[in-house]
């Protein structure tokens, strides 16, 4: 079961991959005010999703201890995340200060994961 929950922890880390990589890649657009929410952000965010949600259920189904606030806090950014970028995806370009929300959203997301303890 530890060799399951590794690999649902490297996808998830692919998941939040793709989502920061998209926006990164968008920066200088931003800048430029063209930035837009390419599919690597969708897919990511929804990658980020279906695994955290596996990874809660594999732990609780182990007995290992889950911090249901961190997990509720994480959530409520990536559902905040998620509907950002799934009703803006087919826009041109896309608001400055929503395209920053996501970025700071997302970088908000990693910190709680790894500093939250």
């Amino acid at each position: 079961m530890d060799v399951l929950i590794h690999i649902f922890v490297g996808l998830h880390i692919i998941g939040i991959a793709s989502l920061l990589g998209g926006f990164l890649t968008q920066m200088k657009a931003m800048g430029a005010g063209t930035a837009r929410f390419v599919p690597a952000m969708l897919h990511g965010a929804l990658t980020m999703l279906v695994t955290g949600v596996i990874l809660v259920g594999l732990n609780q189904a182990q007995d290992h201890s889950v911090d249901n606030i961190k997990i509720g806090v994480k959530l409520a950014l990536l559902i905040v995340i998620l509907g950002l970028v799934y009703v803006k995806r087919d826009e041109e370009k896309v608001d400055k200060g929503v395209f920053g929300l996501v970025g700071l959203l997302t970088v908000a997301n990693i910190f709680i994961a790894v500093l939250w303890t």
